[in-house]
């Protein structure tokens, strides 16, 4: 559980960088370190052949050259001096040399490489090291250069001693390595608790809540003065929950309103349907004005009617369920004319839909969508209505284009808006708004493209059905 928090896992990430950051400064590291061991011999060695100049005679005991090899730590040293003379100590037996090494010709890469080699190397082999020597006041040498004219000294070295040392000196980088990382990342872990995991708690726990009881007021977060992002995100989720729970009371309200219109239109409409029995008889009433009046009361009855249906129709909860199948479009939209009850002459209409261009959707929806779509172009004056589709992609777009005088600028602006969208008066916008509300239910959109003086545009898309559905619906349709 404790791996899966962000700091925990900050907190492993930085001890790991930490590590490779210090394995990258070990490799260097343990080249220079080499490089000074050998520097040290050299020097060491040059000062044991010092003691030639403090005998008598020039000689030493071998008792006396053991020692001064021993405190050297070298199995022999040669000096060579810049006038040409040299001077030698040496065991009774001095080993062969395996490798030479020449410091006064330093290499990084052959240095690296070196090391490496000694320290995991199984063999004890005999380095044969030499490099520029001299008095101790005497500036040391530039890399890849020799002192000029300046004394040089060999000594021949065990590599186990040298292996060793390596060895202590790689542990030693280790431990400091593993204070470092582990001092580093509790620092880090203890910044990111105070900044981020402490706050990033605070505001998931003040989510979780609002989430169980959004109308609370207690539950929305009181933002921090914090000026960084977390400040910005507890100032953002405040404003957004006060915008929910705002939402959520003015949606309750008007949820308890829709139940009460409901209600109330459902008995309106029965009063009306009575109205309307009795409205028809007056159409035989042997009074002359009666007769007149009685036409214009029938279709104010009927208009009233149709409010109630559509506002019920909106009222319910969600879109209607759908029973989906597959249709041509075509067959679809010949089945349009005859149900607007108004002749060719009055309005033609122009099917250029393919006839094999199918679609999956509920046949009596889609179809209620399209005669909604039919009644509005011959309410606008329209003489021509045209139906066009295609196939593009995974959708398949309809447009739906009339010659009407088109919509006014208020009508286009709360188009889908329920009882605002009318483009008559009298008309409750409802209609509208039910068919693009049908239409996202299929997964399309409805839309208007354009509205002007010489007509309308509306576009509808559905999802286009499969290449095997598609075969599938004109097998069914020959």
């Amino acid at each position: 559980m404790l791996l899966k928090s962000l700091s925990a896992r900050l907190l492993i990430l930085t001890v790991f960088f930490v590590m490779v950051s210090e394995v990258l400064i070990f490799v260097p590291s343990v080249a220079r370190y080499r490089m000074t061991y050998f520097e040290n011999r050299l020097a060491a060695g040059y000062l044991a052949t010092l003691a030639f100049e403090a005998s008598p005679d020039g000689r030493l005991d071998q008792g006396l050259i053991d020692e001064l090899l021993a405190r050297v730590g070298a199995q022999g040293v040669v000096l060579r001096r810049a006038d040409g003379t040299m001077l030698s100590l040496d065991r009774i037996q001095p080993p062969r040399p395996d490798f030479t090494i020449d410091l006064a010709h330093p290499d990084i890469v052959l240095a690296i490489r070196g090391s490496f080699r000694t320290l995991f190397g199984a063999g004890d082999r005999v380095l044969r090291v030499l490099g520029p020597v001299g008095p101790l006041s005497n500036p040391p040498p530039l890399a890849g250069e020799g002192r000029v004219g300046a004394d040089t000294a060999e000594v021949l070295l065990e590599e186990r001693p040298l292996r060793q040392e390596l060895w202590n000196f790689g542990i030693r980088i280790l431990e400091l390595s593993l204070v470092i990382s582990l001092v580093t990342a509790a620092l880090v872990y203890l910044s990111l608790q105070w900044l981020l995991v402490r706050p990033m708690r605070r505001i998931t726990a003040s989510m979780v809540e609002f989430r169980d009881d959004p109308e609370k007021t207690s539950r929305v977060i009181a933002a921090s003065r914090r000026s960084d992002e977390i400040g910005v995100t507890e100032r953002e989720l405040a404003i957004l929950q006060k915008t929910v729970r705002q939402a959520l009371a003015q949606r309750a309200r008007l949820a308890a309103l829709g139940t009460a219109v409901t209600k109330i239109n459902h008995d309106l409409r029965n009063i009306l349907a009575t109205a309307r029995l009795v409205t028809d008889g007056l159409t035989a009433s042997a009074a002359p004005e009666v007769r007149r009046v009685a036409p214009r009361l029938i279709d104010a009855i009927d208009r009233a009617i149709a409010l109630c249906t559509s506002t019920l129709d909106f009222s319910r909860e969600g879109a209607p369920p759908l029973a989906p199948s597959r249709l041509l479009l075509a067959a679809l939209i010949d089945e349009i004319g005859p149900e607007l009850a108004v002749s060719q002459a009055d309005l033609a209409i122009e099917c250029a839909i393919p006839p094999d261009l199918a679609v999956s959707a509920d046949r009596d929806q889609l179809y209620r969508v399209f005669l909604n779509l039919a009644r509005n172009a011959v309410e606008a004056g329209a003489h021509r209505l045209r139906f066009s589709a295609a196939r593009e992609g995974g959708t398949i777009a309809v447009e739906i284009a009339d010659d009407g005088h088109g919509l006014p600028p208020k009508a286009r602006e709360n188009l889908f808006r329920p009882f605002f969208g009318s483009a008559r008066p009298g008309g409750s916008g409802l209609g509208l708004a039910i068919a693009r509300e049908l239409v996202r239910a299929h997964g399309g959109e409805l839309s208007l493209v354009s509205s002007a003086g010489a007509g309308t545009v509306f576009r509808l898309t559905l999802p286009a059905p499969a290449a095997r559905e598609l075969s599938r619906a004109r097998a069914s349709m020959s």
